[in-house]
């Protein structure tokens, strides 16, 4: 996994340089609408602190700021009314995973069936 990068868009999302349709935030997480939604709902979740992945996060930030990250992922879905009839959240980690913003985030996806979780050619490959 790359060093944090500054430079990345999230970071500059965070720190007000980009504009992006906000949905919640706090002075630890931000959340806004994904640009290229992969649902009716598609919500990016972030925390404001530095970290590239998953890992990062975990391993780096005070546990009482990794509870209230997980805490919002879930307030923010049922605020959005996702809860009742099902969302998914996705993080991406790493180069298999896809990761192509070095900066922690989830991804709340709803709004309509999703199907299975991977696509079935991607098993075969």
């Amino acid at each position: 996994m790359p060093a944090y990068n500054q430079d990345n868009i999230f970071h500059k999302i965070i720190n007000g340089h980009i504009d992006c349709d906000k949905v919640y935030e706090d002075e630890h997480v931000i959340a806004f609408n994904d640009i290229q939604p992969a649902a009716p709902v598609h919500v990016l979740v972030l925390p404001k602190g530095e970290y590239c992945s998953l890992d990062d996060f975990a391993n780096d930030a005070p546990a009482d700021v990794v509870a209230h990250f997980f805490k919002k992922v879930r307030d923010i879905a049922n605020d959005l009314g996702l809860s009742e009839e099902g969302y998914r959240v996705i993080a991406n980690h790493g180069a298999n995973a896809s990761q192509t913003v070095h900066h922690f985030h989830m991804h709340i996806l709803g709004g309509r069936l999703l199907g299975g979780l991977i696509a079935g050619d991607a098993l075969n490959r």
